[in-house]
């Protein structure tokens, strides 16, 4: 599930590709769904790559048998890993398997990427470990597999080939591993099935989900809308910086705290400000964290005696 801290970064992607080329806002609602429905590709692309190294291992185990120079080892290979509970319960899957048939296809140009990962991983002790074992339960099928999963994600040559299908995927990559690293490691024995629904970046499915992206769809559109009016706010709080001195990037998430905190009265004050010094730290300098701070303090006070902050339920709990 795509928490909505990551959302902000989403939308303050946009925002700013709108300052590079304008657009309307109709239109830049429609790239951002675009580029989030996308991270659902991105995801179950990472994914693929596990039941999709048990189809690689088992080519290359049976490639070995045929050399006409095999080893023991060759002629008679372990075959644990094809035959792994987990990644065939992955590969059965009813929703997983729609979601390779449209997307893991890529895959298949880069086949040479898994058998050289593979050809890597079975010299780890931890594989050593695991084909060691008699008979593995499901748990222990499942840790190898996240343990591969791990592996691969942090393999530069599978980075770098999903990041060819998106500029952006270069940015989100390790959130989305991670995301499918801890959702991997919830799945257990009694839930995890045919009929199971496999869980998405975004899910339409999922009412909080639906909420949180309508969340920020508008926050999207009243930071393009108030651009002008929070511009001319900010300018009357600075103090010994002229407008045009300070960094773009601040004065984009200035905008959204802006938007936020007018158009979103179920959302605390204290929880915008929170956010928009935690994006300053991911996407400004050192120094914008103080800055946007003193900045939206007195910002808030002036949007609260004007009547445009009216929190509500949990809006309540202000600064």
């Amino acid at each position: 599930m795509l928490s909505r801290h990551f959302l902000r970064s989403k939308v303050l992607q946009e925002v700013y590709s709108c300052q590079i080329e304008p657009k309307d806002a109709a239109s830049a609602v429609h790239e951002f769904d675009y580029h989030i429905g996308r991270l659902n590709e991105l995801g179950i692309l990472q994914v693929a790559l596990l039941p999709r190294m048990a189809e690689v291992a088992a080519r290359v185990m049976e490639e070995g048998k045929k050399k006409y120079f095999a080893t023991d080892e060759e002629r008679n290979p372990n075959l644990q890993l094809t035959r792994n509970e987990f990644l065939r319960r992955m590969a059965d899957n009813f929703d997983l398997k729609k979601y390779f048939a449209q997307w893991a296809g890529c895959w298949d140009v880069h086949e040479d990427l898994i058998k050289e990962a593979f050809m890597d991983f079975r010299q780890q002790q931890i594989y050593s470990d695991y084909l060691a074992v008699e008979n593995p339960t499901f748990e222990q099928d499942k840790e190898i597999a996240i343990v591969l999963f791990r592996y691969m994600m942090n393999r530069e040559a599978i980075t770098a080939a999903l990041a060819e299908r998106s500029l952006l995927w270069e940015d989100d990559y390790s959130q989305i591993a991670q995301y499918n690293y801890m959702m991997l490691k919830t799945l257990k024995a009694d839930n995890f099935d045919e009929a199971m629904q496999w869980p998405l970046m975004y899910d339409s499915r999922n009412d909080a989900e639906v909420e949180a992206m309508d969340f920020a769809r508008i926050l999207l559109r009243q930071t393009l809308a108030m651009r002008e009016e929070s511009d001319a706010l900010i300018k009357r709080f600075l103090q010994g910086w002229e407008f045009e001195r300070v960094a773009s990037m601040d004065i984009l998430l200035i905008n959204m705290a802006v938007a936020e905190l007018t158009s979103c009265p179920s959302i605390p004050e204290k929880v915008t400000v929170d956010e928009y010094i935690e994006l300053s730290k991911e996407f400004s300098s050192e120094r914008s964290k103080l800055f946007i701070n003193g900045i939206l303090d007195k910002m808030v006070s002036e949007l609260r005696s004007q009547g445009k902050i009216n929190k509500t339920g949990r809006g309540l709990a202000t600064m």
